[in-house]
């Protein structure tokens, strides 16, 4: 230590008989404790040494690597504590709602007589849809409001989706001849795109892999549109059914102007008509709203004139004009056959009159619609 100075702790009293002359050369306990030099021991001073003194750590030094160790230790402990909630997390992971397979009913309608042949533009004057619009058109959305849980925006975006399946399902050319199923199958939730795709390529009459119930289809070596305006008519009605679920039910019927498929000219007067009744359920949740998709819960179906022993499957068999009705009943279910189940239903097509369809308005009808 060179040069003198204050101790540490600050001097000393003055001690009693006042010895001021010799207090800056007094060093008392305080100052040897912080003192950064100490002498060797006359032991140590034996040994080989060089200097006279060594150096002792400073307490700022020690004090430093403490405050570091002791960071050390609450960052190890934190990274820790991260890792063990990362594994053991308090709360219960959220329920994922997974989309249900679809169940579908195919009912076949068998004619009471000979089915009529004509021009497309007659046969629709003469029958109940002469009043029903053309194609897309056929399909109208009802007046939209918010729900509890939905705003408006969700619930027009649930009945644009389901009107765009309906649209593609039952109109678009390219599906109806079995050409295409992509605009039908992208509108799916992921969680049935397994089933839609059996149900087209392996299609089976068992209620839930019938290609018939996912859309409307027809054998394009046997049939083909004689006018591509298909007439439709029908209903579109939703509602919620949960904090995260919006429902949409859709009843709509659709005619359509067929003529067999022939090697030659075709005949004027050789269309008949064909009806398909669709009843679908669909159901949405918050996802499927956001990325344009829906999943199709039921699907029932009435679609004629066809035999009731018709393999309606894989893709409805009309009957065309100048035909009629076998006399066979629906195919045959055996009760105790395994395997997979078949479904075997079958009606009678009875068409009512186009008067009967659109009655005039009476005295308390105003001819407004209800709901």
């Amino acid at each position: 230590m060179t040069g003198r100075g204050e101790p540490p702790e600050g001097p000393p009293e003055n001690p009693a008989g006042g010895e001021d002359e010799y207090r800056s050369l007094v060093f008392d306990e305080s100052f040897v404790r912080a003192a950064r030099l100490q002498e060797f021991s006359a032991k140590e001073r034996m040994g080989d040494h060089a200097l006279a003194v060594r150096s002792l750590p400073g307490r700022a030094a020690r004090n430093g690597s403490k405050a570091a160790i002791a960071l050390v230790v609450l960052i190890a402990l934190a990274f820790a504590t991260a890792v063990y909630i990362g594994f053991r997390h308090p709360y219960p992971a959220p329920t994922v709602r997974r989309a249900e397979p679809l169940r579908t009913t195919v009912v076949p309608l068998t004619p009471q007589g000979v089915v009529p042949g004509g021009t497309p533009a007659a046969l629709y004057a003469e029958s109940p849809a002469a009043e029903f619009r053309s194609g897309a058109e056929g399909i109208t959305l009802p007046v939209v409001r918010r729900t509890h849980s939905f705003s408006d925006s969700q619930v027009m975006a649930a009945l644009t989706t389901a009107k765009d399946y309906l649209v593609e399902s039952s109109l678009d050319p390219d599906v109806l001849t079995g050409t295409s199923t992509r605009p039908v199958g992208r509108l799916l939730d992921p969680d049935q795109t397994a089933q839609f795709d059996r149900s087209m390529s392996s299609p089976a009459n068992d209620g839930q892999h019938s290609a018939t119930g996912w859309l409307v289809r027809f054998d394009p070596d046997d049939v083909e549109l004689a006018d591509p305006k298909v007439r439709v008519q029908g209903t579109l009605a939703y509602t919620e059914a949960g904090a995260d679920t919006l429902e949409v039910v859709s009843d709509h019927t659709f005619t359509y102007a067929l003529r067999p498929v022939v090697s030659g000219p075709q005949k004027a007067d050789g269309a008949s008509l064909f009806t398909v009744r669709r009843e679908l359920h669909f159901q949405f949740d918050r996802e499927d709203l956001r990325l344009h998709r829906l999943e199709v819960r039921t699907a029932q179906v009435q679609a004629g004139p066809q035999t009731c022993s018709a393999d309606t499957a894989g893709a409805l068999v009309p009957l065309l004009a100048g035909e009629r009705s076998d006399t066979k009943g629906p195919a045959g279910t055996d009760p105790y056959a395994t395997g997979r189940r078949t479904v075997a239903l079958c009606g009678t097509l009875a068409v009512s009159s186009p008067s009967a369809q659109n009655p005039p308005p009476g005295p308390a009808d105003d001819g407004s619609r209800r709901p």
